[in-house]
């Protein structure tokens, strides 16, 4: 994969899993900031139509999906925020979980006057679609999670464990830091977090009979090589949500839309959007 732009969420095995977005924060923001629960939600716009919610991994911004948005801004109203305390958005508290990111981007769409809305989530992105889609399934019309899982595994927490700026190369932590707005100190934040949350086990605890509750048409993109969640947990997924489709991406890492996946990922996303069968 091209190591152009973030490492992924991790240390892999002592080297940065990297995907592939041309985008650098240093490009002029098109956004606004919005008051979200003491702190500052930055987003962008874009396209005219329903409204599609963009959400990005963990250690990255919204920028991260560049390669994606003409395509998808076609007939759709891109909504493209930074996460809390990612990009542009600040994090007053220095804690991050699924669930507060939820909280803060139902607010933002609230104030958007948007009511119902279509998503797609990667890795952090998708567990925080999960849990929007379980406290207010109502709104959720739809999502795609890629990447994204119901709990953390063993081999995710070992990844976590190992994600120390300390310990990082130099190179490793400029991965980290291409989306902080704030310079080293926020990279720093944003790695902590990364790294405390080997320790959660109250964040995502999705079991089968709650995922059943899932509502919004689902599409399930997960590389089979993921390193972070096994392929076992996607088809998990699949099994309990009602109304979901399965994509194994074959030799797909985690996050596997960029690159030789990026043409696919934005053709099937588009179908499945527009009501492809399942």
């Amino acid at each position: 994969m091209s190591r152009s732009f973030l490492a992924s969420v991790a240390l892999v095995a002592g080297a940065l899993l990297v995907i592939e977005a041309p985008a650098t924060l240093a490009q002029v923001p098109q956004g606004r900031v919005l008051t979200v629960n003491g702190q500052q939600i930055y987003y962008e716009e874009e396209g005219e139509g329903s409204p599609l919610l963009l959400l990005h991994f963990f250690g990255a911004c919204g920028q991260v999906w560049q390669p994606h948005r003409t395509a998808l801004a076609q007939d759709r109203r891109l909504i493209i925020p930074d996460l809390r305390g990612h990009g542009r958005s600040s994090n007053p508290t220095g804690r991050f979980t699924h669930r507060d990111s939820a909280h803060d981007l139902f607010i933002l769409l609230d104030s958007l006057g948007v009511d119902q809305f279509e998503a797609i989530g990667m890795s952090s992105g998708g567990m925080t679609l999960i849990h929007m889609d379980t406290q207010q399934p109502r709104r959720v019309r739809s999502m795609v999670l890629v990447g994204a899982t119901t709990h953390f595994p063993g081999q995710a927490r070992e990844i976590m464990e190992r994600a120390v700026p300390d310990s990082m190369s130099a190179a490793e932590f400029q991965q980290w830091a291409q989306c902080s707005s704030r310079g080293d100190v926020q990279t720093r934040e944003v790695i902590a977090q990364f790294n405390q949350m080997r320790h959660s086990y109250d964040d995502m605890t999705f079991t089968e009979p709650y995922l059943g509750t899932i509502t919004a048409r689902t599409l399930i993109v997960h590389g089979d090589r993921d390193e972070f969640f096994p392929v076992s947990i996607p088809i998990a997924m699949y099994a309990s949500i009602p109304e979901s489709s399965l994509w194994i991406v074959p030799n797909g890492g985690h996050i596997p839309i960029f690159g030789a996946w990026a043409q696919a990922f934005r053709e099937e996303t588009m179908r499945f959007l527009r009501g492809g069968a399942n």
